[in-house]
């Protein structure tokens, strides 16, 4: 992890062996001449999914978005993809794609998540990626990523390599091609890990000026022995780039040796992309950036600057516009090249070779004692100490050892070589789909695996893979292990060791916990890592019961059946019961049997649930019943199937108990079956519990709406007096009209959404919209209605996208009502963005709009239609300046 607004760096080549004459020679046609720039995002968040779930749940912190990707999505990576070009009259001129031509990283646990949330925008990164390739002779913006950021130089060798192997094989499964470079996290380095890159294949890395030891030119015929420069206090030229070589020594220089390529972004100019205004002026920046360039009239030289790619949109809002005018507009008008790192190494390979200080990383003076030790980097200056970070290496270290014996001794019994079915693990997390992962089980077992032999095998990688995730760097980076971030490695960690129980049957959490107890928290509540792990990670842990519950309370508002008691009889019942499936994350719930009855305000469902996990395949029969007492009061209980007779006898002893229409009688039976166990709302899973607390919060809202209405309506001409003579209004009575108004917008949004193709209905609509628009304004009320919000959004993206697309729509109706929908759509006030319509109107200028303005100028047609959707330009602040007056 970096920090927000800092420079950060890294990369990867892996480079063939070749001898030292050999390396500097070049097709002198195919060279590079005058000045090429590289801005380097890197692009990354940390993996927060739940380890049970496969999901992110709600994070308040990021509130009003849902969680923290969620939020940087829609502050920087949607907008980098989007990036606008603005007149002086703030209207888009231009949309450019900055991915397209900025070199970039997106790390792969980020671009998983890009992919399951906006497919356009992730679509729109690999589009970058391919036009770059055409643009730049094949050589595209992105790079990879070791896998999940893990500080490489504290890795031991084997997860090194898969490390590497999984972010390189994760880019050519979205990208369609091989990585030349790669990311290192934190830029954190040594000379192993260049090994491991140079293995992989990996030709170039990036890293800090302040990483390099010394420098020297190749040896020439003129001068077979240059000398070193020492260059370790930053003072490395970054105009170019370095080949390191991985040994030496040898003493004959035609033996082969092995290197990596190696960029070093310039450092002052990426400090100051981050910490100062420099990114917010195109002009400014393209200023910052020339000031490097050296006057020395050298053929050429790569000014280089990299940077958290957050910076561009989140931590500094806006600026996607800046990389867009400088990219497409400064740059060039300075004669500048835009380019990338493996585009500049094809025209100009080194020259120069590089040595490395042995352990470094960008963002620690103390090499990477960050990660591991009480170094007071991340500490922010504060009276807080980082004490922990040693003993939660070190406790990790151990469970991490131990999770390889596991591994070994039963994976040997399935895997015909079980490090290598890790490494290409990779395979199932990218498709985990039962056709793949069976060709997978297929392709490394060493017999034809059983059922319970196969949940095995997937348990064993999954336990891998979250003993790597457990090394994510983020979890030292602060100052305190029981942040979240430090409280998520150990989510992962909790979760390999459950799992290694799973399969071996071993106790691997007692000494954890023991070696954690060394951890000293700064936080009294928790005293040390153990407390953290007890009351933030193993309160966390989910079992396939609570899976169960969840469904099971969930179903009394999902499900379809719903049986009135004195109404059916037990065949009947029968009938009505047959196999559903379902989904609750990343689980399968094959519904066997179900029913549901009523008795006055009492609910009882009863049923019979297969659970599948998609990720290890294990699952458990199970049988439920749940009671909803009314409000917010259930009873669920949980056992495990123990056959058809029990399910039978169980059901008809629950059902009977309710027909006294007594909790306290059913409830008995449920425990005199189940046991004392129970779930209830607060054992649901966040999203699934909010939803619930709302659906049942749901009449009493309603009636408090229709009370605040009848409030507002009877003090109407009271609260327009006040507002009439400027007098503060009396809170109560705008507190009613407020709630009131917002309470009427929203019944006329839904309405609006059920009847948008309908033109009369929908206009209807429109006209009360409006009639609301002004009373807000007449009274100051703020309506604070997100979900309106969104609503408003997507009808207006929908109406545009059929008048520009829908051959059978009544053209002058729907401009009509696309207009007056936007004008009282900014007239409510409630914060509308029309970005993505904007969007879809730009697409369209070019191909659509404007040779149909031009055929009509030509052919001295009827030009009222093409004004019309130029007007229409206008609203949505495009600039259509030019075409629109070739028609007046």
């Amino acid at each position: 992890m970096t920090p927000a607004q800092q420079p950060v760096s890294s990369g990867s080549i892996s480079t063939s062996s070749i001898t030292t004459q050999d390396t500097h020679h070049s097709d002198p046609n195919n060279q590079a001449t005058g000045v090429y720039v590289t801005v380097h995002g890197h692009f990354y968040q940390p993996p927060r999914e739940n380890p049970y779930l496969d999901a992110i749940e709600r994070q308040k912190s990021a509130t009003p978005f849902h969680d923290w990707n969620e939020r940087i999505h829609w502050e920087c990576y949607r907008p980098n993809a989007f990036a606008r070009v603005l007149n002086d009259q703030g209207e888009v001129v231009g949309i450019v794609n900055n991915y397209e031509y900025m070199s970039f990283n997106i790390g792969p646990t980020l671009m998983s998540w890009l992919e399951r949330y906006d497919v356009e925008v992730y679509q729109r990164i690999l589009e970058a990626d391919a036009k770059s390739c055409q643009r730049l002779q094949g050589h595209g913006n992105a790079i990879a990523q070791v896998y999940n950021h893990i500080i490489m130089p504290l890795a031991n060798e084997r997860d090194k390599r898969t490390q590497i192997h999984w972010g390189k094989e994760d880019f050519k499964s979205r990208f369609g091609r091989d990585p030349q470079g790669m990311w290192l996290a934190e830029t954190a380095v040594d000379y192993a890990t260049l090994e491991a890159l140079v293995a992989e294949g990996i030709r170039f890395i990036i890293l800090a000026p302040s990483q390099a030891q010394r420098c020297r030119p190749f040896p020439t015929a003129n001068d077979p022995r240059p000398e070193w420069l020492e260059v370790g206090g930053s003072q490395i030229d970054p105009t170019r780039p370095y080949r390191c070589y991985l040994r030496r020594g040898m003493g004959n220089s035609d033996i082969p040796c092995p290197y990596i390529d190696i960029f070093f972004y310039d450092g002052p100019i990426s400090r100051d992309m981050g910490f100062s205004d420099v990114v917010y002026n195109s002009h400014h920046f393209a200023g910052r950036i020339g000031a490097a360039v050296r006057g020395d009239h050298r053929p050429a030289q790569l000014i280089s600057v990299a940077t958290d790619g957050e910076t561009f949109g989140h931590h500094k809002k806006g600026t996607e516009k800046t990389l867009a005018y400088a990219f497409t507009q400064e740059f060039p008008h300075q004669g500048w090249t835009v380019t990338n790192f493996a585009h500049y190494l094809s025209l100009n390979p080194p020259t120069w070779e590089v040595e490395l200080k042995p352990v470094t990383a960008w963002s620690c003076a103390h090499g990477v004692d960050r990660w591991q030790d009480d170094c007071g980097c991340g500490g922010e200056g504060g009276v807080w100490h980082q004490k922990w970070r040693r003993p939660l290496r070190n406790a990790l270290n151990w469970l991490r050892d131990q999770l390889v014996e596991v591994f070994e001794e039963y994976g040997n019994q399935l895997f015909r070589d079980p490090w290598q079915a890790r490494d290409e693990y990779i395979q199932v997390m990218r498709d985990r789909s039962p056709d793949n992962i069976s060709r997978f089980l297929e392709r490394h077992q060493t017999h034809k695996l059983t059922a319970a032999e196969q949940v095995d095998a997937l348990r064993l990688l999954e336990m891998q893979r979250h003993a790597l995730f457990m090394y994510t760097s983020c979890g030292w980076f602060f100052e305190e292990l029981s942040r979240p971030e430090g409280t998520q490695i150990l989510r992962y960690a909790a979760r390999a060791l459950e799992l290694a129980g799973d399969v071996a049957g071993v106790q691997l959490e007692k000494g954890f916990l023991k070696r954690l107890g060394s951890a000293p928290s700064n936080v009294d509540l928790f005293k040390h890592g153990g407390e953290v792990y007890r009351q933030l990670v193993q309160t966390a842990q989910i079992s396939f019961k609570q899976v169960a519950a969840h469904y099971a309370i969930t179903s009394l508002f999902n499900h379809h059946k719903q049986v009135e008691t004195r109404h059916t009889t037990l065949l009947e019942q029968k009938k009505l019961s047959h196999p559903h499936q379902k989904r609750v994350y990343c689980y399968t719930v094959n519904e066997i049997d179900y029913q549901m009855q009523r008795m006055g305000a009492l609910t009882l469902a009863v049923g019979n649930l297969q659970l599948v996990s998609d990720i290890t395949w294990e699952s458990e029969n199970l049988v439920f019943a749940v009671l909803h007492l009314g409000g917010w009061d259930f009873h669920c209980c949980i056992q495990l199937f123990t056959g058809r007779r029990d399910y039978s006898q169980l059901k008809e002893k629950l059902f009977t108990s309710l027909q006294q229409a007594s909790a306290a009688q059913t409830i008995l039976a449920m425990t005199q079956v189940f046991g004392t166990e129970a779930f209830n709302l607060q054992n649901m899973f966040a999203e699934e519990r909010h939803r619930i607390m709302r659906l049942l919060s749901q009449e009493t809202l309603t009636r408090l709406d229709q009370l605040y209405t009848q409030a507002y309506r009877d003090n109407y001409g009271v609260l327009m007096a006040f507002h009439r003579d400027e007098l503060a209004a009396p809170q109560e009575l705008q507190v009613a009209a407020e709630i009131a108004l917002g309470y009427r917008c929203m019944t006329t949004l839904r309405s609006l959404e059920q009847d948008i193709t309908e033109p009369q209905t929908c206009w209807n609509h429109i006209v009360e919209l409006e009639a609301i628009a002004t009373e807000a304004k007449h009274l100051r009320c703020r309506l604070n209605i997100p979900e309106g919000k969104q609503i408003l959004e997507q009808l207006i993206l929908r109406l545009l996208w059929r008048l520009l697309h829908d051959a059978n729509g009544s053209f002058s109706t729907d401009i009509q009502c696309l207009e007056r929908l936007i004008n009282v759509s900014y007239q409510l006030n409630i914060g509308i963005s029309l970005h993505q319509s904007q969007e879809l109107y730009f697409s369209c200028l070019q191909t659509q709009i404007v040779p149909l303005c031009l055929t009509t100028i030509a052919n001295q047609e009827d030009a009222s239609q093409c004004v019309q959707l130029l007007k229409l330009g206008q609203k949505l602040a495009v600039d259509v300046s030019a075409i629109l007056s070739q028609l007046k």
